[in-house]
């Protein structure tokens, strides 16, 4: 094994190299904090340790698991919704760690806007993407509480975020807590969070989880259990050690907001694990239930082996 090779950060490329055995690695975004559990373990030497040399790519405009699938990427940050989406299309794609134990986005509104339960969505406009499953998940968590997904308006937010939205364009958007939240409270900015967990626990799925083309991560297991044992390493430093995730991040990505990191990393640093055995692990109840509710809603068909193949933990340590 090597273990004592050079570390390189190539950051106009986004690409991280460590020699060894090559992996690659693909985001499912721009650099931010689900992502440091896997810059930690580069800054550390762990990958090195099991003899890996690790290249991480930046998120592809087309989404991750065609390069999952065509076998040009070993490992990519997804969800669990793409992963069940992908299963469905009959294409071999597996969830081997989750990288945040529990969902933790929601929806969010700015203050003035009146918004504090399900119900009142009726009359807003809500900021989204014009994903069939937004449109199930506004009509089951208002129906729960009395409101009519009906009166809602869906507007596109194009490649506005959520400040520039809320400002003229929307009333509320899916947002996540541990950046969305904490970037408002960095700017000063009240808003009203309705944490989709807590509101439908139905819909506690697995975001952001690691995920593999399931034959070639089969083909060398060893590979594969190496490298999660190191990426585990390093969700477990920025579990222990929040600033220092805070220090590592901004050295690979300058840009950032040090405030909005150091909020961001004391959030998660409660949240890569939670009340989980070990970092990673999949609930088989919780990922089925989420499984199921899809189906039932008609966001896809699924069969009992691709529901199965979907997700595992044999190869966590």
């Amino acid at each position: 094994m090597k273990n004592s090779l050079a570390f390189a950060l190539l950051l106009g490329l986004g690409t991280v190299v460590w020699a060894g055995d090559k992996v690659v690695v693909v985001l499912d975004w721009t650099v931010n904090t689900n992502h440091s559990g896997l810059y930690l373990a580069l800054a550390k030497g762990y990958f090195t340790q099991v003899g890996l040399e690790v290249q991480v790519e930046p998120a592809p405009a087309n989404g991750v698991v065609g390069l999952l699938a065509s076998g040009k990427a070993d490992f990519a940050y997804s969800y669990q919704e793409e992963v069940l989406q992908s299963r469905a299309q009959g294409l071999p794609i597996t969830a081997v760690a989750a990288v945040i134990q529990n969902n933790t986005s929601g929806f969010a509104s700015r203050a003035m806007a009146g918004i504090k339960r399900p119900k009142d969505f009726e009359g807003k406009r809500y900021g989204g993407w014009g994903s069939p499953m937004e449109e199930a998940i506004l009509k089951a968590i208002m129906k729960a509480d009395g409101g009519d997904a009906g009166k809602v308006q869906i507007v596109s937010l194009g490649d506005l975020d959520f400040f520039a939205a809320t400002e003229k364009s929307v009333d509320f958007a899916w947002v996540f807590e541990g950046w969305t939240v904490q970037e408002a409270a960095v700017r000063g900015l009240a808003l009203n969070y309705l944490d989709m967990r807590k509101m439908a626990p139905v819909l506690n799925e697995y975001t952001p989880v690691l995920a593999v083309n399931q034959a070639t991560a089969a083909k060398n297991p060893a590979r594969t259990k190496a490298f999660l044992t190191a990426l585990s390493k390093g969700y477990s430093d920025a579990i222990k050690d929040p600033a220092g995730a805070t220090a590592v991040l901004l050295k690979a990505a300058p840009e950032l907001n040090a405030e909005l990191l150091k909020r961001s990393h004391a959030f998660l640093a409660n949240e890569y694990q939670a009340d989980a055995r070990r970092w990673g692990e999949f609930d088989a109840g919780r990922w089925t239930a989420f499984a199921n509710w899809m189906v039932e809603n008609k966001l896809l068909t699924l069969t009992k082996s691709q529901l199965q193949d979907s997700f595992t933990n044999v190869y966590l340590r």
